[in-house]
């Protein structure tokens, strides 16, 4: 079992023809349910400002449209995963055996990127060349 989990959390989107990431967070967990929790609530976090409630005070009345058809709704897809316990099984098994995860969704103009990895697997695999030396 792994005990420490980073995450980040990044959009990336296409600036004069180059891909450029923005990184919107980072956590070092402490836990396996604190890095899913942190997962969970930075996918609800993106979708609340990516779609917020009609009703939201501070948005002018009209400002908010239906995606267009043929466009993902990044919103939906995010909360989706959120409230999925499958999918939360899933990641919560693959970060336990030390894998990296990556949950992603994107739109017509970026692609959101939840990622998390176990501290000590990237322990593990920057001591491992070290460990293997070619014998001749």
């Amino acid at each position: 079992m792994h005990d420490e989990f980073l995450c980040h959390v990044t959009a990336y989107g296409v600036c004069d023809g180059r891909r450029i990431g923005v990184p919107l967070g980072t956590y070092r967990a402490p836990t396996l349910a604190l890095a899913l929790w942190w997962l969970r609530d930075r996918a609800s976090w993106m979708a609340d400002r990516l779609d917020p409630p009609p009703e939201s005070t501070h948005i002018p009345h009209g400002a908010l449209v239906p995606v267009a058809a043929g466009v993902p709704d990044v919103p939906r897809l995010l909360r989706r995963w959120c409230r999925d316990p499958v999918q939360q099984a899933l990641v919560a098994d693959e970060l336990a055996v030390g894998r990296l995860v990556r949950i992603a969704a994107s739109d017509d103009t970026t692609e959101y990127e939840l990622l998390a990895e176990s501290v000590d697997a990237l322990r593990m695999q920057r001591t491992l060349p070290a460990l293997v030396v070619p014998v001749a």
